[in-house]
């Protein structure tokens, strides 16, 4: 990978879901070669050290609860980094361009003119779900996987969720960011028509050691979260192919036990 000195520009770099060893070769490449790493609350700290010495590291995470960086903040510093002359490593977790807020930086570099370019990381949609023994897809049980916001922003009048397709029309569904609104999240699929008995997984600290499993189901998935106390960052996927956690459970972590239903 050649890297072209002397004049300001900006990777959008995805993490991937916590393990290092998912981390992509052209990822490491460039956090050697950055001058600036501006990182999320979910990159792995392993992850930074992978940076050179002489790198500034920025930290802008945002966590729900508590303080965090605004996005026209964390857009304002990449480009001022970046009209420093500096190669900047704007890092994410996971992939930047799947829930990421990615594309929302890169029209903002764009705008101020400043050079980019987007490395794609290994999404948690599918790697936790991995890490769970749970394959999104599998012939005979699931040909379709949907991934869906948990999360909507609070500007928005109205959800542009569409609870019906997503009851009826896809066999799996992966939800980012939910875990507060699993309730909801189970009767609005209920309500539409999914049966109440479908599987459902919510992973936390998905391919990290710390990594926790609850098995349910749509009836009762919400209850067990609330008396297991999970809290985010978690990964809810909801499908027949929960069921193969059974079989293809390979992940075994070395501090927590996986919790069971």
């Amino acid at each position: 990978m050649r890297l072209v000195r002397g004049t300001g520009k900006v990777y959008l770099v995805g993490a991937g879901p916590g393990d290092p060893g998912l981390l992509t070769i052209k990822a490491v490449n460039l956090l050697k070669a950055a001058d600036c790493v501006i990182y999320d609350y979910l990159v792995n700290p392993e992850i930074l050290e992978y940076a050179a010495p002489h790198a500034e590291k920025i930290y802008v995470g945002k966590k729900g609860g508590g303080h965090s960086w605004k996005q026209d903040d964390i857009n304002r510093l990449m480009i001022a980094k970046a009209n420093e002359n500096r190669l900047v490593v704007r890092l994410k977790g996971g992939d930047p361009f799947i829930f990421g807020r990615g594309g929302e930086e890169a029209l903002a570099l764009v705008e101020a003119g400043i050079g980019w370019e987007v490395v794609p990381g290994v999404t948690a949609g599918s790697s936790v779900a991995s890490y769970a023994g749970i394959p999104v897809t599998h012939r005979g049980v699931s040909s379709s996987v949907t991934f869906v916001t948990g999360h909507e922003t609070s500007d928005k009048s109205f959800s542009k969720v569409q609870w019906e397709y997503l009851a009826k029309g896809v066999d799996t569904l992966v939800f980012f960011m939910g875990v507060a609104k699993l309730s909801e999240i189970s009767q609005q699929l209920i309500q539409y028509g999914r049966d109440h008995a479908t599987p459902v997984a919510v992973v936390r600290w998905g391919t990290y050691n710390e990594q926790e499993v609850l098995i349910g189901d749509l009836s009762n998935i919400a209850a067990q979260i609330e008396r297991a106390q999970v809290k985010a960052p978690a990964l809810i996927i909801v499908g027949e192919v929960v069921r193969l956690r059974e079989k293809l459970n390979w992940f075994t972590p070395s501090i927590a036990t996986a919790l069971a239903a």
